[in-house]
């Protein structure tokens, strides 16, 4: 069964943010719809725009630049070969 307070849950940030998400695709959608003639000549530079895009917004969970050193050592050191 469906939990009827489950909109009054979400809070306010989260509930503009998927109204502006639905904004940006409907006007995305009309603006595709009305005026093909002036957007299809620039798909081609939006694939060269969302390769940084992605690059900048898929790399958050990766942990690059997190790396931690044991306490008490140097993590730029290399370690030396013991003989």
């Amino acid at each position: 069964m469906a939990d009827p307070n489950f909109l009054s849950s979400w809070s306010p940030r989260r509930r503009s943010r998927w109204v502006l998400y639905g904004f940006l695709l409907v006007a995305a959608f009309y603006l595709l719809l009305e005026h093909t003639a002036h957007t299809i000549p620039f798909l081609p530079f939006l694939v060269f725009l969302a390769c940084p895009l992605m690059h900048l917004f898929m790399h958050g969970g990766h942990g690059h630049g997190h790396h931690s050193a044991p306490e008490g050592t140097d993590s730029r050191s290399t370690p030396t070969p013991k003989s």
